[in-house]
Formats: C-alpha cells, structure tokens, sequence
C-alpha cells in the first residue's frame, strides 16, 4: 500500500506540474490523494500545514521582504551603485565588476535575488549599454551576480532552510554565506574580465576611494551591520534584527535621501504581503506534502537509493548536486528548499557533512537555478528588463556558469570555505 502511495503522491505532483499547476495547488491536491487513498483524515493535513507556519522562525521573513522593498524605493540601490563604481569601475570591463559588486552589497542587506534584479537591473543594464557593452552580456552580468544575495547574509531563504532543517542555527548560516558570496563575487569578476579583454570593454573612469566613504554610502551599508552584526553577536535575534533594519531602511529612505514618501508606503506594503502570502501557502502547502513523505518513508527510500548507486562520498555529493541543478531549471527555489531539505539532508549527514555547509550549498545550486531556463525567475526579470529573448540572454549566460559551477564544486567539497568562520566567531 505504500508503494502505491508514494506513486499516488510523487507522479499526481509531476502531473500536475507539467500542465502548469501551481505548485501550492499541485503539493496540496497530490497529499490529498494519497492522504485518501491510505484512509488518513483530510483534516490531519490541515493541521500539518496550521503546523508548519506556527514557527517563530518565520517571523523573520516578511522583514526581510519589506526591508528589499524599502530599500529599492528608498534609494539605498542607487547609492551602493556609486560605491561600487569607485571601488573597481577602473579596471578593464570596468562597468561588469560594478554589476558584480554592488550585487553583492545589494544582496547582503536585502538578501533577495529576485529584489536585486528588479531594482539593480534598471540601472545597471541601461549604464552598460549606454557605454558600449552588449545588452544580452550585460542582462547575463546582472541575473548571475544576483544570485550571491541567496548566500551573503541575510537571506530569509538562508531562514527558511533552518527551519526546515530542523532548528539550524541561523546566525551560523549568516556565518556561513560570506566567504562562499565573496568568493562566488570574485569569480564572476574574473570571469568578466576575460570576456571583457575579448570584447574590447573599455575602463571606467577612476575615481579617488575617499568617494567611496561618503556619508550617503556609509549609510546604506549600515542596514547590513544592524542585521549581521547585531545577530552575530547575540545582542538581537534574527527577527528583531531584520524588523530594526526596516526601521532604519525607512528612516533613510524618508528623512536622509528622501526619495521615499508617505505616500510610498501602502504600495511597498502591499508588494510585501502580496509577495508573503506567496511565500507562505508554499510553506504551508510543503508542510503537508513533507509530513505525508515521511509517513510514506520516502527520505529514507531516497537515502537507500542514492547510497546504492555509490558508497562514495564524493560521487554521492556530486549527484546531489547535479538533482539540485536539473531541479533547478524546473521549480523554483522556495518549495525546492521546503520539498528537497528533508529528503537529502539525511544523506549528507550520513557522510558527517554539517547542515550549516549543506545550507550553504543547496542555496548556491539553487540560485543557479534562479538563472537557467525554463523556469529561472532571475532571468525571467532580466529578460523583461532589458526587453530581450530569453534565448539571447541565456546563450551570453553560458561562460559565466563556469564561474559558478566552480565555486558550487570548492564550497561542496572544501568544507572550511563555508565552517571556518561560524566556528570561530560562534562557538
């Protein structure tokens, strides 16, 4: 009878996704079906999915989202723009390590690839343009340098795994992310610079780094100490941090930049809860598919599975990591991290991987995938952006997976790239 409903379960969810169900609708129906097909009570799923929104850790999220928002409307983007354009706009490609590195800063207080796109992208694609870079080279450029905003802290994903996961420190994820982020960032400079040496991308004007401590940047980048700092050190817990940060992204935004007005407010709010409510059925709904997984013993079937393939550590890590980038291109990232966490984690435990480097990882195949067609809603956005094909995009995309795929490989099997600094700051 399981087996059967395991069947019921996983190939009803398939279906369902390949005629463009909503994955909310597809999780819940296929429980119900095999939750009916087993003569459990329907209620029992309700009550799971009442179950998996009732965690303090979610609390975090909805301010990490309205603190993305206030940030793009409040001018905060603009102004970590400009740092980056002082601090490595004069060497050669010039323009594609700004993209580079003000989504790294962008990413590190908004934590959001998808908010780094959409407020970024508006400005850094025309600017490449304008002075003479491909505009499919300088969509691929802002759609792959977003993806560190999943790995630099905070990222409420990075808060959505630990959950998920079972109670993994979140502060140690935050930890976590920053040398794998830095690294993914240098990659990614790197790489543009050679295409950038081929293309004959010229250089940027160069400009004296004390115009890169100005007061306007000082105070943009402070949101992230509040968040980081403040958790790192235990004086705030992830949710009072990010509910602070928003509190002073709107303080900036109004008072100091002031290209933010009362009147801005009802629309950021509705952005936010619309965005939540989103967030939160996928949560709800994967509580209920997970729950009934586990009933089924699909985890460990799953673990079974892979571990008879190979018995090697690292042949076992690299087919997870190649099920994460197919996945990747199919689904997007938060009902993957709900859906995939409990089946694979098991695995990787089961080799003495930590959960904090397995965290890191999956975010990092994962915001791969944010970037792959047919589903990759970071490309989507940049398409959109930039009024290209995503064919075109995706085609200019391709060196700078390299990079990526790289850094993915180096984080996996390197496991002081992700541990060393969680470790030494909290013991």
């Amino acid at each position: 009878m399981n087996g059967i409903a395991i069947a019921i379960l996983l190939l009803t969810f398939v279906f369902l996704l390949v005629i463009k169900c909503p994955i909310t609708f597809s999780m819940v129906i296929s429980t119900s079906l095999a939750m009916l097909y087993l003569d459990i009570p329907v209620m029992t799923m309700v009550q799971q999915m009442c179950k998996q929104l009732n965690s303090f850790t979610l609390l975090a999220i909805p301010f990490f989202i309205l603190m993305g928002e206030l940030m793009a409307q409040g001018g905060i983007s603009s102004r970590l723009l400009k740092f980056a354009d002082v601090c490595v706009g004069r060497f050669t490609g010039g323009l594609a390590h700004v993209n580079v590195l003000a989504s790294m800063l962008f990413g590190g207080i908004s934590g959001s690839a998808i908010a780094d796109v959409s407020s970024l992208g508006v400005i850094e694609i025309p600017m490449m343009t304008d002075a003479g870079y491909d505009v499919d080279f300088s969509t691929a450029v802002t759609v792959t340098s977003a993806c560190q905003g999943l790995i630099i802290p905070p990222s409420h994903n990075m808060v959505l795994y630990a959950m998920v996961a079972g109670g993994v420190s979140v502060g140690k994820l935050f930890c976590a992310g920053y040398v794998p982020g830095i690294l993914l960032g240098v990659s990614l400079m790197i790489c543009c610079y050679f295409i950038s040496k081929k293309k004959n991308y010229g250089k940027g004007k160069k400009l004296p780094l004390k115009e890169a401590l100005t007061k306007d940047t000082v105070l943009a980048m402070l949101a992230m100490v509040i968040v980081i700092g403040g958790v790192s050190a235990g004086v705030f817990t992830t949710t009072e941090s990010a509910a602070i940060a928003c509190l002073y992204c709107a303080f900036i935004g109004l008072f100091v930049y002031r290209q933010m007005t009362l009147k801005d407010i009802p629309a950021i709010l509705g952005r936010t809860v619309k965005t939540l409510a989103m967030i939160y059925g996928l949560i709800a709904a994967a509580g209920a598919f997970g729950w009934m997984m586990t009933y089924l013993n699909v985890p460990q079937i799953a673990t079974n599975f892979l571990l008879s393939v190979s018995t090697n550590k690292y042949v076992i890590l690299l087919l997870i990591n190649i099920i994460l980038l197919v996945l990747g291109c199919f689904m997007d990232l938060t009902p993957l991290v709900l859906i995939m966490t409990p089946i694979l984690l098991p695995v990787v435990k089961s080799f003495g991987m930590d959960p904090v480097q397995f965290g890191v990882v999956m975010m990092l195949n994962l915001g791969i995938g944010l970037c792959t067609p047919p589903v990759g809603t970071a490309l989507f956005t940049g398409c959109a952006i930039a009024g290209r094909k995503i064919e075109s995009v995706s085609k200019a995309t391709l060196p700078l997976y390299v990079p990526m795929l790289v850094v993915l490989l180096l984080i996996t099997y390197i496991p002081g790239l992700t541990m060393a600094l969680p470790n030494l700051l909290m013991k």
